[in-house]
């Protein structure tokens, strides 16, 4: 399967970066996931990529926003990660697994997003993301990663290579926020596989 999918998003990243061929003008992967909503309260917003905060209260709801995260069992070991739509609670994609990390899980969701949403021209979204290295290495268009080139890892550096190819030659407007678990709960994207 790993194999498979790597070859169908190295075919697919001509026009976004990574685009499965499962995708449907949808959403990709395997459909919905169960519904949920971000915890409401009277939390500050959190900056995104520049200016003043986009929301007050806590996080985006309604149409305005999707969440991503990542899961590795092991560091490393089999990664995989997914997008939910705030308002509907529904899964925009997921993929993996394959053999990686979490941070890089992480990167390679907000920058799978952020094709998506230019793909389909969607201008009016924002991305959370609870991971600050992910949000940092979009930021400086580069995965910073420690994990060992080899074999193993060769399929997952050439997708990382993709993103940050498509980082370098997109103009990148949509806020990316960093999701405050303290405050607001675990991201609605999560897997739920902590222990």
């Amino acid at each position: 399967m790993q194999g498979r999918q790597t070859k169908d998003i190295s075919k697919n990243m001509k026009t976004s970066y990574p685009q499965p061929n499962n995708c449907t003008a949808s959403g990709c992967g395997q459909g919905a996931s169960s519904p949920s909503s971000p915890t409401k309260g009277g939390m500050k917003g959190v900056p995104g990529p520049s200016g003043p905060p986009p929301f007050v209260g806590g996080p985006v709801g309604g149409t305005g926003a999707w969440a991503v995260d990542a899961a590795c069992s092991g560091n490393p070991g089999p990664m995989e990660y997914q997008c939910v739509d705030l308002q509907t609670g529904e899964r925009v994609f997921h993929f993996g697994p394959m053999h990686g990390t979490n941070n890089i899980g992480e990167f390679l969701a907000i920058v799978h997003a952020l094709a998506l949403l230019e793909r389909r021209g969607v201008t009016d979204k924002a991305i959370y993301s609870d991971s600050y290295n992910a949000i940092l290495w979009v930021r400086k268009k580069q995965c910073k990663t420690k994990l060992k080139r080899n074999a193993t890892t060769e399929p997952l550096y050439q997708i990382i290579a993709r993103a940050e190819q498509w980082l370098r030659t997109h103009t990148v407007t949509t806020p990316i926020i960093k999701w405050e678990t303290k405050l607001w709960g675990e991201i609605p994207a999560d897997f739920g596989n902590k222990k």
